[in-house]
């Protein structure tokens, strides 16, 4: 894990942004920078630079319109059409996410990655904060490459030559539904597409040890859509899969990012895990989310 110099010394690398650690493990505010704008092709390859060098970036005060901020989005990548989620009207990159006075449910309430149930999960997540409650609602993070890092040798040999199976629409939700029947329940706060509509793979296989494509380092790669290990039985992948979530959230991996209205949060999810933590009942909370396409992980 990097010491405070080197933290400080890579806050003070960057020419056309500002970027300040939040917390040893990962995460960093980033300022100087109006996305509301075209970036030029220097400001955008700082942007890149520190989101690799974090695993997640966050800017404050941004004011965009839905236009601006489907621009800043491909400036990263082809975006991703959520298969389950119903978009935005008249911006079908966009997801909006929604909990209000009454409900008790949050979405994303759970350590897990983005998409890791399809064959080519998401590459990365942001989100816009537009209705953000007084206290409470943070999101916290976790860093895989440290969590991979702190295995011991024994334990890494036998997870690489492993495949985590993954499923988007289990009932081992921490609710017990389905999508479809926790929609039903009116448990979600996300329009849900018509099942017509859905026409994707969701349980597919992953190596539970995947490498970043950018950054060649290893991490581990499970969340909550993790039901078992490939070829093997629950039983017999419950006890280790529970040991990795665990493990990959001790505290000295995380950071935990606190929301203000006009805060955006991109994060990487080859890298990281994230949790949305539900503790402001009685508030109303509205965020806007795109995800980024990725690749098939390996």
């Amino acid at each position: 894990m990097p010491d405070s110099a080197a933290l400080d010394s890579t806050s003070q690398s960057y020419q056309t942004i500002e970027v300040h650690r939040l917390a040893g493990a990962l995460g960093a505010e980033v300022g100087g920078v109006d996305l509301s704008k075209p970036l030029s092709d220097e400001t955008f390859d700082e942007l890149h630079r520190a989101f690799l060098e974090n695993q997640v970036i966050y800017f404050r005060d941004q004011d965009l319109t839905p236009e601006q901020y489907v621009a800043f989005a491909n400036r990263w990548g082809d975006i991703h059409l959520h298969p389950f989620n119903k978009p935005l009207d008249g911006h079908p990159e966009i997801i909006e996410m929604t909990k209000r006075e009454t409900d008790t449910f949050a979405h994303g309430a759970r350590w897990h990655t983005d998409q890791m149930y399809t064959p080519q999960p998401a590459k990365a997540t942001m989100l816009y904060g537009r209705e953000i409650p007084p206290a409470g609602g943070d999101t916290m993070f976790s860093n895989l490459y440290l969590g991979y890092e702190a295995l011991s040798d024994g334990m890494k040999e036998m997870l690489g030559k492993l495949k985590a199976v993954n499923n988007g629409d289990s009932k081992k939700h921490a609710t017990g539904m389905t999508r479809a029947e926790r929609a039903a329940a009116g448990t979600g706060q996300i329009a849900q597409r018509d099942p017509g509509e859905i026409n994707i793979q969701t349980i597919t296989s992953h190596p539970i040890i995947r490498t970043h494509p950018e950054t060649g380092r290893k991490a581990i790669y499970v969340g909550s859509h993790s039901e078992r290990f490939d070829g093997m039985t629950d039983e017999e992948s419950d006890p280790i899969i529970k040991y990795l979530m665990e493990h990959t959230h001790r505290p000295e991996f995380t950071c935990r990012m606190r929301w203000d209205v006009g805060t955006l949060v991109f994060w990487d999810n080859r890298c990281c895990q994230h949790c949305a933590i539900n503790d402001y009942n009685g508030q109303r909370r509205r965020v806007q989310k795109i995800t980024i396409s990725g690749d098939a992980p390996f």
